[in-house]
C-alpha cells in the first residue's frame, strides 16, 4: 500500500479506499458517493492510478457492486475479452498499439492473448497464462473462445488458434479471413459471437472494406456477391456457419459498428460511432439486410455533402435519416467512443438489466444498459447507467461479457485517452466483476454427455457454455429430439429458453419443417418471428408461411414476413407484399423499411400489385405516401411528381419527394417527370424549378429549352448566394463568368468569394481575373487577390505569384500579393520554393514569410522564418506534464484563449469553424492529461475521419485538407478555417494521407504556461 499520512490521509481513510481488498473480505456496504467523493479528492494523481484505489473512482448502480478481478501487471491495455465456460477471462492485449504515435517502445515478441483465472474462488484472478504471443499479433480487437479453439480478430486477419493438447497454449494457427482494413485499424474487424442458431456473427467498421479467404481470394456471400465495396458500403454485419461457409451480409453502411450482439430469438443489436464531436453515437437494432446511412446510399457522398431535405440536427443528418432506404436509429447517445456489447439473458443481476443490452462507452467512461420495449415493428429504448467513471476519467471500458455465474466482466483499457489514435499509458489495464453485493464467484458445472445436462447448460447466460451445450445437443442428433421437444413445451413461461430449444430442433436434419411450423403457431410473436427466420435459413419456401401470417396482429411478425419476401420469385409474392404494405400505418418507419427490404429487386412487380389494391387513392394518406416515397421503381415516378408539386401542402413537407427522385434508377422516367414539373406556373414555380434542377442530369437540362429558361430564372433568383455558384458549377455555365467575377469581388473576404473565384478559374475565366489584378484599380486588385488566396489551384497561385514578383506593380500591391501567396496548402509549398531559390526581393520577404505564419505544419513556419534570421530557440518551453496537471486554470480566460487560437478550426456549441472535431463535450471524453497531450503533441491524437490529405490535381495544383466527402465522381475537401472546395475526381492525379495532424504543431508555443493551463481548464469544463 502506497498511501501514507504524508498525503494527508489517516489510516481509517485508507481502509475505505482499499475497496478491492475490502470487498473480498465481505465488507457489507459500499461507502456512499459523498464519502467517496471526499476521500478520492484527497488522493494525489499518482495514488488515483493505483489498482488499490480503482473502485473508489467508480460509481455503481443501485443493487450492484464492483470488485477488481485483475489489474496490472497481470494484464495491460485490454481491447476485448471473452469469458470461457470455466469462468476464466481471456484478454486481447494491445501494448504495441500505435508506437509511432504514442511513443511506447515496441515489444518485439508481439502482443498477447492472456488467460486470467481465479483458482481459489475469492473473486480475484491469481493466475495468468499466455495463450499466445507472437510478433504478428499486433493490437488484436476481438477474441471468442470455443472450447479448445479461439478466434482472434486482428485486421487485416482473423486467426483461428487451436490448443491441441489442453495445456492452455496455442499449438496451431490458421488464417480464416484476411484483407480487412490495415494493421492496427480500429475501424476494421471486431469480435465474433455465437448465435442461438448455431452460427457465428461478426462485423467490421468502415475501414474493413472487404473479406478475403486464406488464399487471398475474395469471399462471396450466399447471394454470389463479392464482399467488397463493389457491392456493399462502409461497416458491415455478417453471419456464417461454424466452418465459415455460407456467409451473409446482414447489414451495411455503418461507420464503426464495434460489436454485434445476438439475443435468443436471433435479433441483432450493436452500437456505432459517429465522426468525432457530432453527438451522433447510436445504438441500432440491426434489421436483416438494412442500410444504415453513414454515407449516401446512391453516390457514397459523406453526410456533410449538401442534399435536398437535409435533417435539421447534425446527429440525425450524420446518418441520412431523411433518406428513403435508411434504417432509423434505435437510440442516439450523444458524444462517445462506443465499444463492446452483450445481451444479458441471465437472472443474477437485478430485473431492470435482464434481457437487455449492456454496453461499454469508453468516451464518457460508462457501462450502460439500454432497456428496450417494442414499438410497432421496431423498438424504443432508454439509458440506465451501471458503472460510471465519475471520479476517475481514466476508466475506459472497452468490453463487457457475461460470466457463467451470471455476473459481468468489464475490461478497462484504463488510459487518459480513449484509444482511437491516441493512448497515454501503455502499462495499465483492469478487469472488474459486476454483480449484486456479496455474491461469490462460483462457476457451475454441467454433464454435457447427457441431454438433461446439456439442456441445463443451454440455459446459461455465458456464450461459451451455450456454445458447448448447443454442439453437444446437436451432435447427439435424433436422440435428443424428444428431450428438446419436451423442454420447449415446458419453458412457455420463459420464451427465450423456448427459442434456444427451438433453434436446435429446427436445425435437426429432416426435422426443420416440422418445428418451424410448430413455432409459427406459437402464441408468442417472438417465437413466430424465430420460426420465419429459421425457415429462411433452411431455404424453405417461405410463401406458405407468409400467407399464414400476412394479417398477424403483431407488427413485428409482419415485419419479418416482409423481409422473408426479399428476392422471392414466387408468383404469389407480389400480392402478399401488397397486403403487408396496405397495413402500414403511415407512422412506423421500421415497418416501412422492412417493406423496402422485402421489395428489393422486385419493386416493379410488388409496387404494381400494391397500386392495384390502392386504386385511385394511391397518393392519399400518410401511409400510401410513405410507400410511394420508399419505392424504387419507375412506376412510382408519376405519383412522386404529383406529391412533389401538390400545392395544398407546404413545400417544406414535400422536399422528401424531391429527394426520393435520387433513388430511382430509371433515368429517363425521372428526367421526363422533373422536366415536366418545370412547365408549371404556380406561385412557387421558381422554388420547384430550383429543386427539379438539383435532381436532373445536366445533359437532359441542356437538351430542353424549357429547362434552360427555368435555369436562367433560378440563377436570377439566387444570384449572390452559394446556391448560385453551385448551380453554375453543376451546369458548367461559362456564360455566367461575369456574375461569378462580381461575386468573387463582392464576397472576397469569405467562403462565398473563394467559391466564386475557384469556379471562375475552372471555367476558363482566368483572363477576367488577370484583367482585374493587372488593372488600374488597385483596390479591386487587392479584393481579387483576397478571393484567390484560399483557392490553391495552380492558376490561382501563378496569378498571385506573378503579381507579387512583377516589379512594374506598385510595391504595396506586390506586398498584398505576397501576404496571400501562402494562404493555401499549395501556396505554402510555393512560398518555400521561392525562399529556397533566393529569388525574393528583400522588401517582400517579410510579407511572404507572414503569409505562412498560420501554416498547419510547424516545419513550414520554422523554415520560412529562418529566411528572416528568426531563431526558433526563443520558442517557449512548458514544464513537464505532471507539473502542468498541478496548475489551476481560469475558465473565463480559457474561453478567450480558445476563441483566439482554436475556434478557427473547432466548434463549441455551434460557435467557431467547422473543420476539426467538435469539442462541445470534450471534457466528458478526455481528462486533462489527454487534453494537454492533444495540444502539445497533436500528432498523438488524429481522430479517424480527420486525417489530412495532400491532393494533387492534373493541372499541377496541390491542395491540403480533410476529405469531407468522396464519391466516384466528386471530391469535397474541407480546408483549415472551414472553407470547402469541390473537385471532380477525373481531375485528381493523386491523394496522399498526411502522416501529421492538421492541427498546428507548436500551437502552445505562443501561449504562456498559465494561458495553456487556462485553455485546458476551459476544455475540461465542456461536459455533457
Amino acid at each position: 500500500m502506497k498511501i501514507t499520512k504524508t498525503h494527508g490521509l489517516c489510516a481509517g481513510l485508507v481502509g475505505l479506499l482499499l475497496l478491492g481488498s475490502a470487498y473480498q473480505n465481505s465488507q457489507p456496504t459500499r461507502p456512499s458517493e459523498a464519502v467517496l467523493d471526499s476521500l478520492y479528492s484527497q488522493l494525489t494523481d499518482e495514488q488515483k492510478r493505483l489498482p488499490e484505489n480503482a473502485l473508489a473512482g467508480l460509481k455503481i448502480a443501485e443493487g450492484l457492486d464492483a470488485t477488481l478481478f485483475a489489474a496490472e501487471p497481470m494484464l495491460t491495455n485490454p481491447t476485448n475479452i471473452d469469458v470461457d465456460a470455466r469462468g476464466r477471462v481471456w484478454v486481447c492485449e494491445a501494448y504495441n498499439y500505435r508506437p509511432e504515435v504514442n511513443g511506447n517502445p515496441v515489444k518485439k515478441e508481439g502482443d498477447r492473448i492472456v488467460i486470467l483465472e481465479d483458482t481459489n474462488g475469492d473473486g480475484k484472478a491469481d493466475v495468468n497464462k499466455v495463450f499466445y504471443q507472437g510478433p504478428e499479433l499486433n493490437s488484436p480487437l476481438g477474441v471468442w473462445v470455443m472450447g479448445n479453439r479461439v478466434l482472434v480478430s486482428q485486421s487485416p486477419y482473423v486467426y483461428l488458434f487451436t490448443d491441441e493438447n489442453g495445456d492452455d497454449k496455442a499449438d496451431k494457427k490458421e488464417i480464416i479471413f484476411e484483407g480487412i482494413a490495415g494493421e492496427q485499424h480500429d475501424h476494421g474487424m471486431h469480435a465474433f459471437v455465437f448465435g442461438p442458431d448455431g452460427k457465428f456473427y461478426f462485423n467490421f467498421g468502415n475501414a474493413g472494406e472487404q473479406l478475403k479467404d486464406a488464399q487471398e481470394r475474395f469471399v462471396k456471400d450466399v447471394e454470389g456477391n463479392e464482399v467488397s465495396l463493389k457491392n456493399y458500403k462502409q461497416g458491415m454485419v455478417f453471419r456464417c456457419d461454424p466452418d465459415f461457409k455460407n456467409l451473409e451480409v446482414l447489414g451495411q453502411n455503418f461507420r464503426n459498428n464495434y460489436e454485434v450482439a445476438v439475443d435468443s430469438y436471433g435479433t441483432m443489436w450493436q452500437s456505432d460511432n459517429d465522426d468525432d464531436g457530432n453527438k451522433g453515437v447510436r445504438i441500432n437494432y440491426v434489421m436483416d439486410y438494412g442500410s444504415y446511412g453513414y454515407t449516401d446510399e446512391m453516390t457514397g457522398a459523406g453526410w456533410q455533402a449538401n442534399r435536398t431535405n437535409l435533417e435539421k440536427e447534425i446527429p440525425h443528418r450524420h446518418w441520412h435519416l431523411n433518406d428513403p432506404g435508411t434504417m432509423p436509429n434505435l437510440l442516439q447517445t450523444g458524444a462517445g467512443s462506443p465499444t463492446g456489447m452483450v445481451i444479458y439473458e441471465g437472472t443474477l443481476l437485478p430485473e431492470r438489466f435482464r434481457n437487455q443490452m449492456i454496453h461499454c462507452d469508453a468516451g464518457p467512461n460508462v457501462v450502460r444498459a439500454y432497456p428496450v420495449t417494442k414499438d410497432g415493428a421496431g423498438f424504443k429504448a432508454s439509458i440506465v447507467p451501471m458503472v460510471e467513471g465519475v471520479r476517475d476519467q481514466w476508466f475506459r471500458p472497452s468490453d463487457v461479457c457475461v460470466a457463467p455465474d451470471g455476473s459481468l466482466m468489464v475490461a478497462d483499457w484504463y488510459d487518459p485517452g480513449v484509444g482511437g489514435h491516441q493512448a497515454g499509458d501503455q502499462n495499465r489495464g483492469r478487469i472488474f466483476r459486476i454483480a449484486p453485493p456479496n455474491t461469490a464467484y462460483k462457476i457451475p458445472t454441467y454433464d454435457l454427455k447427457t441431454a438433461d445436462g446439456a439442456l441445463k447448460a443451454l440455459e446459461n447466460p455465458n456464450l461459451s457454455v451455450r456454445y458447448q451445450a448447443w454442439n453437444a445437443l446437436h451432435n447427439m442428433g435424433a436422440k435428443t429430439e424428444k428431450a428438446l421437444a419436451k423442454y420447449y413445451k415446458s419453458q412457455s413461461p420463459n420464451p427465450r429458453m423456448q427459442a434456444r430449444a427451438f433453434w436446435l430442433l429446427a436445425k435437426m436434419p429432416g426435422k426443420g419443417r416440422k418445428y418451424v411450423e410448430m413455432a409459427l403457431k406459437n402464441p408468442n410473436p417472438d417465437l413466430r418471428i424465430a420460426g420465419l427466420r429459421a425457415a429462411r435459413q433452411l431455404k424453405m419456401d417461405v410463401v406458405p408461411y407468409v400467407k399464414q401470417l400476412v394479417n398477424d396482429a403483431d407488427a413485428q411478425v409482419r415485419r419479418e414476413c416482409a423481409i422473408a419476401l426479399r428476392h422471392s420469385q414466387n408468383a404469389e409474392s407480389p400480392e402478399l407484399w401488397a397486403k403487408l404494405a396496405r397495413q402500414h400505418d403511415g407512422k412506423d418507419r421500421w415497418y416501412l423499411e422492412a417493406l423496402g427490404i422485402g421489395a428489393d429487386k422486385n419493386w416493379d412487380k410488388y409496387f404494381a400489385a400494391w397500386q392495384k389494391t390502392a386504386g385511385s387513392n394511391a397518393a392519399n394518406g400518410a401511409a400510401n405516401r410513405d410507400i410511394i416515397w420508399r419505392a424504387r421503381t419507375a412506376e412510382a415516378v408519376p405519383l412522386l411528381a404529383q406529391l412533389a408539386t401538390e400545392s395544398s401542402t407546404d413545400l417544406g413537407s414535400r422536399l422528401r419527394y424531391f429527394r426520393a427522385f435520387d433513388f430511382i434508377s430509371d433515368a429517363n422516367a425521372k428526367s421526363m417527370a422533373l422536366l415536366k414539373m418545370m412547365e408549371g406556373n404556380s406561385a412557387e414555380q421558381v422554388q420547384i424549378n430550383k429543386l427539379a434542377l438539383n435532381h436532373l442530369d445536366p445533359a437532359s437540362v441542356r437538351r430542353s429549352e424549357t429547362a434552360m429558361r427555368a435555369l436562367k430564372g433560378v440563377l436570377n433568383s439566387v444570384e449572390g448566394t452559394t446556391e448560385f455558384v453551385e448551380f453554375v458549377n453543376r451546369y458548367e455555365l461559362a456564360e455566367e463568368n461575369d456574375r461569378l467575377l462580381k461575386l468573387a469581388l463582392g464576397k472576397n473576404a469569405d467562403q462565398l468569394g473563394k467559391l466564386a473565384a475557384e469556379t471562375l478559374l475552372r471555367q476558363n475565366g482566368g483572363a477576367k481575373v488577370r484583367s482585374i489584378v493587372n488593372g488600374k484599380d488597385e483596390r479591386q486588385a487587392v479584393m481579387m487577390l483576397n478571393a484567390l488566396r484560399w483557392v490553391g489551384s495552380s492558376e490561382s497561385l501563378q496569378i498571385i505569384e506573378q503579381t507579387a514578383l512583377n516589379t512594374k506593380n506598385p510595391l504595396p500591391l506586390q506586398r498584398e500579393a505576397a501576404q496571400r501567396l501562402g494562404n493555401s496548402g499549395g501556396g505554402e509549398q510555393k512560398v518555400l520554393e521561392l525562399l529556397r531559390g533566393g529569388k525574393v526581393p528583400e522588401n517582400l520577404k517579410a510579407a511572404l514569410v507572414n503569409s505562412v505564419s498560420g501554416a498547419w505544419e510547424k516545419r513550414i513556419r520554422t523554415e520560412a522564418a529562418s529566411y528572416l534570421g528568426q531563431s526558433t530557440a526563443s520558442v517557449q518551453k512548458h514544464p513537464a506534464l505532471d507539473k502542468m496537471l498541478d496548475m489551476k486554470g481560469n475558465v473565463a480566460s480559457g474561453i478567450t484563449i480558445f476563441k483566439n487560437n482554436c475556434s478557427v478550426c473547432h466548434q463549441v456549441k455551434g460557435e467557431g469553424m467547422d473543420f476539426g472535431p467538435k469539442l462541445s463535450e470534450i471534457g466528458s471524453k478526455l481528462p486533462k492529461e489527454a487534453q494537454y497531450i492533444s495540444i502539445l503533441h497533436p500528432d498523438a491524437g488524429i481522430s479517424f475521419g480527420y486525417e489530412g490529405y495532400e491532393v494533387k490535381l492534373k493541372d499541377g495544383s496541390t491542395m491540403t485538407g480533410i476529405v469531407a466527402s468522396k464519391t466516384e465522381t466528386d471530391l469535397q475537401l474541407k480546408m483549415p478555417g472551414g472553407t470547402v472546395s469541390n473537385y471532380k475526381m477525373a481531375k485528381v492525379a493523386s491523394m496522399k494521407k498526411l502522416e501529421n495532424s492538421m492541427m498546428p504543431a507548436g500551437l502552445a508555443d505562443n501561449m504562456t504556461t498559465q494561458e495553456l493551463a487556462d485553455l485546458v481548464e476551459y476544455m475540461a469544463s465542456l461536459k455533457k
